[in-house]
């Protein structure tokens, strides 16, 4: 599973995440902290990455275009620091990897998550 983390989400998760065994990149990183949204879904979608974001713009993208990659998993927990994230992420890789890898949208909130899958006809 490889993840790649939209701003406003801490850098600093990424080490923390690969410990826990996934491949991970920050949009700052790889020159992307200012690109627009449908750029980094194409990033995203040409290097087989699932988009983990805290906004919905995401989401609305893929659903309107019908397209059927790249996974979203949309965060809606605010506050959470770089461990916490990765745990989060983590647990959602044990229970989701394999929808992850065929195309779908989570949107995490606190004790709940909402799945649509890709593409949204």
């Amino acid at each position: 599973m490889k993840l790649l983390l939209d701003q406003g989400l801490p850098r600093s998760a990424v080490p923390i995440l690969k410990n826990h065994g996934i491949d991970a990149v920050h949009v700052g990183d790889i020159g992307l902290a200012t690109a627009e949204d449908r750029t980094i879904l194409e990033y995203a979608r040409a290097n087989y990455y699932i988009i983990v974001t805290l906004d919905a713009d995401f989401h609305t993208i893929l659903a309107l275009t019908g397209a059927g990659s790249p996974s979203a998993i949309r965060i809606r927990i605010e506050g959470l620091r770089a461990a916490a994230l990765a745990d989060l992420l983590s647990s959602i890789k044990n229970s989701w990897e394999t929808d992850l890898d065929t195309g779908i949208m989570l949107t995490v909130q606190s004790g709940h998550i909402r799945a649509r899958r890709l593409p949204i006809l």
